[in-house]
């Protein structure tokens, strides 16, 4: 029997983490947790709108020099950010290692090498109308207990939802 058998499920970040830390190496990422966790670093509204490219190292070792890549309509509202993100990106590593952070404006699409794909808004939900409500209320009705009748309330309404929206495409 194999080792690989023996430890049993891993986490998805386990079985990728060498992978990550060689190309993240490549790059100058030495701290893969820079790539892997970059909304959390710098927050989500900064993250939606840049992302961390390659760092790059002086001669003398004397800070390194970070590369975001942003939209370019995003470029000058990233420029008066970057002072935050600096602060934020040293905090990740414990020390001052990044001194610099230079822009990169790019398309959202084109370039084979930066192509940046920035999360869309999620999208909204449309309400459940009154009927279905009732309905999906109805079903749960039995269930005594309040966390489980909750669920089974909202996973009735999401399939009358997609029920009625079935019904409405194959009528139009």
């Amino acid at each position: 029997m194999s080792s690989r058998r023996m430890r049993g499920f891993e986490s998805a970040s386990g079985l990728l983490k060498d992978r990550i830390r060689s190309v993240g190496e490549t790059r100058g990422f030495a701290v893969t947790r820079l790539l892997t966790h970059w909304s959390e670093i710098v927050g989500e509204e900064i993250a939606a709108q840049c992302r961390p490219v390659k760092i790059g190292y002086a001669r003398d070792g004397m800070g390194a020099t970070l590369t975001l890549l942003t939209l370019g309509a995003a470029g000058p509202m990233m420029q008066m950010e970057i002072p935050r993100i600096r602060e934020k990106v040293n905090a990740c590593y414990g020390y001052n290692a990044i001194s610099r952070i230079t822009l990169t404006q790019t398309a959202p699409t084109g370039f084979a090498d930066g192509q940046a794909q920035f999360t869309a808004a999620p999208k909204a939900r449309p309400e459940p109308t009154p009927e279905i409500r009732a309905q999906a209320q109805a079903t749960a009705a039995d269930c005594k207990d309040p966390g489980l009748k909750s669920a089974l309330e909202m996973l009735a309404q999401n399939v009358l939802m997609k029920s009625a929206k079935r019904s409405d495409q194959k009528k139009g």
